[in-house]
């Protein structure tokens, strides 16, 4: 068996031009501020894209660049200051932080109406009551390649390989909802490689290279990879060992192109939902 291809490149694509036909419909630009603190490589490349992404899509996207040493009080009060703004829609502030701040009491801050990241208490208790509007980007990024593969979720059994807040526990709320039966595996988990084996849905989110091995897999499953690792050797690999999956799987999400394209295209989907239930439209 091969298993079929999710191109999440294409997916996100076909999202990011609807983002945009939906933004030309309005009679304003929806805004987006991201903050960024410190000079993290990977973060500022992150940064950079996203805001890339956003103009190109019709949003008014700025970047507000705050120095390492910025104190936890000042990066509060930019916030406030974004809170207040009328031409604001969406505020993300990229993770990590550095390590004098408090990640937690960041997001608490942010008006939950513009958490676009879907982080805040509010919008996590809304996820997982039915509720919510602003789902985290990449959980929901996950769903919508799902849909777009055709997965049945309804009673099929699914597995989330990691229990993280921004991506193992929201996924597994978004299952829920779909009529999925959810099992959450982690590191503690007894005889992991067999409770993957009994997933017809395995969406691994562990951050530890190719951990999933082919034989975990149960012929033709559907496998989303949610992880990106760079080995010493420079490669950008997944959770799970690709070739040996796609030999097993029915189908499979590459890295990269598969998740991570998804990720950015539905911050900007979340920003347009977040500027129409403010402003209308």
């Amino acid at each position: 068996m091969t298993a079929k291809i999710i191109d999440g490149k294409q997916v996100a694509a076909a999202l990011r031009e609807s983002v945009a036909v939906r933004t030309a419909a309005l009679s304003y630009r929806p805004g987006l501020a991201v903050v960024l603190v410190g000079e993290d490589p990977a973060s500022t490349v992150y940064v950079r894209n996203k805001d890339r992404a956003a103009n190109a899509a019709g949003i008014a996207a700025r970047t507000l660049r705050l120095p390492a040493e910025t104190s936890q009080g000042a990066l509060l009060a930019t916030i406030a200051g974004l809170n207040a703004d009328a031409a604001v829609d969406g505020i993300l502030v990229q993770l990590p932080l550095p390590e004098h701040i408090s990640a937690r009491a960041v997001i608490e801050a942010i008006d939950p109406a513009k958490d676009v990241d879907g982080f805040h208490p509010v919008n996590v208790g809304r996820l997982h009551d039915g509720t919510a509007a602003l789902v985290p980007c990449t959980p929901l990024g996950v769903m919508k390649l799902l849909a777009e593969a055709g997965v049945a979720l309804r009673g099929a059994r699914a597995l989330v390989l990691g229990r993280s807040a921004i991506v193992g526990k929201p996924v597994a709320a978004l299952l829920t909802a779909a009529d999925a039966t959810v099992t959450i595996a982690h590191s503690r988990t007894r005889d992991l490689a067999a409770e993957c084996r009994r997933a017809d849905v395995l969406v691994a989110a562990v951050g530890r290279a190719e951990m999933v091995r082919g034989d975990w897999i149960a012929p033709a499953a559907v496998v989303i990879d949610v992880g990106i690792n760079r080995l010493p050797d420079g490669r950008l690999v997944g959770d799970v060992a690709y070739a040996e999956a796609a030999a097993v799987a029915g189908a499979i999400t590459p890295v990269p192109g598969g998740v991570g394209p998804m990720t950015i295209a539905c911050l900007l989907e979340n920003t347009v939902k977040a500027a129409v239930a403010r402003r209308g439209g």
